[in-house]
This record gives C-alpha cells, structure tokens and sequence, in this order.
C-alpha cells in the first residue's frame, strides 16, 4: 500500500547525524541489534573498507535469522566486486539491483535510484544523502573525506517510510514483500514528513522546497554539492532575498568529484550576488551533504536539487518541522559556514577571464546535456 504523503506524522524522534565518524557506527549498531528485517536501498557502493563493515555486520545479522533485502542502483553499484556479491548472496541474503544499465535501452537506463535509506525492524530509519563508499572514510587529516549529513528516525514516520521501500522492491523486483511490525510509538512529538521524487511532474521535494521557501520569513540556507537547480527555484531564492529574507547558498569550492558542475554553478552567481543572496563555497574537503532549512522547517535527503536529479533520479528527503531540530541544523550551517570562503561580489566580477572561459564551457555542457534530455523525451513519446 502506497503511504499518505499529504500528512505530516506528529510521534518521531530525528537525530542529526553529521560525517562518517556519527552516521555509520549508528547504522551498524541498528544493523547489529536487528530481529527480524533489515531494508537497505543505496546508489553508490563501492568494495572497500567501509563496505566491508557493512558486509560483516550484515553476514552476522543474517546468521541469526534475520531477513535482508538489499535494493542496489545497477549503474551506482558497479564498483561491487564479484567477490562481495557472492559473500552477501550465499549467506541468503536477498540482493538485487534497480533497473539494470543497458546501451541497447539507453532512455530507460537513464532512469537511476538515487535514494539512500536504511530501515531496520520498521523501527528505525536512516535517511540522507551519504553512500556506502571509502570517500566518507576519516582520515588523519580528512581532506579527502566527503562531508555529510544523515538523519536517524522512530516514530510513526518510519512506518512510511517502509511502505516506500516495499513499494521501491515490488517495482523494481516483481517481487510483493510483507509488511514488518508497526513502528513503536514515541513520546517526543517531532512532526515529520517523507517526500519524493519520481520524475518530472512527480517531484515532492523539490515542489515542497519551493513553497517553504516562499513563505519564508527569517532564513533559507540551502547545502547542495552540485548547484545547478531549476530557473524556478533560483527566481524563488532571489525573490526572498530581495525581501529581507537571509538567503545563503554552501556550495563546494575547489575540492569536489565534478569540477565542471562546480563550474557550471558559478555562472549563476553574478545574478544571485546582485540579489542579496550569500554564497560559501565550503573549503576543508568535498561538501556532498543536502540540506535545506526554511525558518523551522528542514528537509535533508538524497536530492541534490540539481536539474539532472530532477528529470532522472529517484530521491528521498525527511521533513522535519521542529525548533529543536531547526536550531541542530542552524549551528551546523553556521559550523560550516566558518570553514567557508564567502563570495565577495566585487570581487566575482573582477575574477579572471580564463575562469569565466571554464564557466561558458561548462554551463553550455549543461544546456546541452538538458537538450538531448528534452529531444530524447520527445522522441520516445512520439514512438509511444
């Protein structure tokens, strides 16, 4: 049965959990204390040393009768080894892979499970927007670790979010799961919603972020490490800051995995600047957290708010509209905004032709990528 995602669910409790040092020994330890189902739907694993954790805790888990089903993206599970994958499917554990990648079907193919969501007992749930991979490792010092956010959930939001999964594995396997327990009831009341995106016409999150945005009073600070989003939501953002509104973007500076995305957001700056909104650009390592706060309301998840998520990625986003929650999240931003280089506006205009060469170059990849996405729509309509 497909959950309401029209009402918020008032008993939960959200604990935020920043970097691999927080989000993966939580998630282990769920795994470890499981008794009767583990749901694991992730884009990017990788073998290493951070999926090997997850294997052997995993192996031990199901040792003791516990059922596993892990849903995979086939393109972001590529790094799986061979090896890994026997280790996981001999031990019965169930292991299948979303919509798997073929040249022959390249439309179809585009379409990828972006959501990264761990559910344990329809207890407790973990959502954000970190992946199962050796970058998120901490290091001595951590430049190389991406930077993170994911949220640890009980309460009656989690039984949603199960139904999602259920829902995510008939579709993707052909195959009807039962349903786990109700989730427990907790006494805190921290109102929450699940919200997500299925494509274009089908995407909650961002939909939701809009109108939060435009009623916005205080603040809007959004993280997000590839900043290429709709027309809609930059006239949104410069619309609030022009009214008073504190609107601040945290972007990735020189160190990120997609240079020219880094790149092709810079083009927008000039206008957004001219705007009132501030910009940071996030310098200790790669920012790949996905966070947006609007006054007291949050929502963190997979979605980068990027155009190509928008047209073909499956995400998933926790709303969350408390005080408490809101001031966790604030201190956070304002941790990171400290370790940031603030966009001068003077300065951005008197920054290096070359510079600005790489920004029309990389910004025109982008037109192009979203051209061939629109003619290649078009397309298979017209064949349908």
């Amino acid at each position: 049965m497909t959950p309401s995602l029209q009402h918020w669910r008032t008993h939960n409790r959200f604990e935020l959990l920043v970097d691999s040092r927080e989000f993966f020994p939580a998630m282990l330890t769920a795994i470890e204390a499981a008794q009767h189902t583990i749901y694991f739907e992730q884009y990017l694993v990788t073998s290493g040393v951070v999926l090997n954790e997850f294997i052997t805790t995993l192996l031990a888990s199901a040792a003791s009768g516990v059922r596993i089903h892990l849903l995979f993206d086939d393109y972001g599970a590529k790094g799986i080894s061979e090896h890994d994958r026997k280790r996981l499917r001999d031990a019965g554990i169930h292991l299948e892979f979303y919509n798997p990648f073929k040249w022959s079907q390249l439309y179809r193919s585009m379409r990828r499970d972006h959501r990264k969501l761990l559910i344990v007992d329809n207890q407790i749930a973990f959502v954000g927007g970190a992946c199962i991979s050796d970058e998120y490792r901490i290091e001595d010092p951590p430049l190389h670790s991406w930077h993170d956010t994911v949220v640890k959930i009980e309460g009656e939001v989690v039984n949603d979010w199960q139904q999602s999964f259920l829902a995510m594995w008939e579709k993707a396997v052909r195959n009807k799961l039962q349903d786990d327990k109700p989730a427990n009831a907790v006494t805190e009341n921290q109102p929450g919603r699940i919200a997500l995106a299925n494509g274009p016409g089908k995407n909650q999150i961002l939909r939701h972020a809009i109108a939060q945005i435009k009623k916005s009073r205080k603040i809007i600070w959004i993280a997000t490490p590839y900043f290429v989003i709709t027309l809609k939501m930059r006239h949104a953002l410069k619309r609030a800051a022009r009214h008073g509104v504190d609107v601040r973007l945290l972007l990735p500076g020189d160190i990120t995995d997609q240079p020219w995305i880094t790149h092709a957001a810079r083009r927008y700056y000039a206008r957004l600047l001219k705007n009132n909104v501030r910009i940071y650009e996030y310098q200790p390592r790669f920012i790949h957290a996905k966070l947006i706060i609007c006054d007291e309301w949050v929502s963190i998840g997979s979605s980068n708010l990027d155009r190509w998520n928008h047209f073909w990625s499956l995400d998933a986003n926790q709303e969350i509209w408390h005080s408490d929650f809101a001031d966790q999240v604030r201190g956070l931003f304002e941790q990171d905004f400290a370790q940031s280089q603030l966009i001068d506006a003077d300065a951005w205009r008197q920054r290096p032709r070359r510079q600005r060469l790489n920004e029309w170059i990389s910004s025109y990849k982008i037109r192009l990528i979203q051209w061939l996405t629109n003619l290649a729509t078009w397309i298979k309509k017209k064949a349908d």
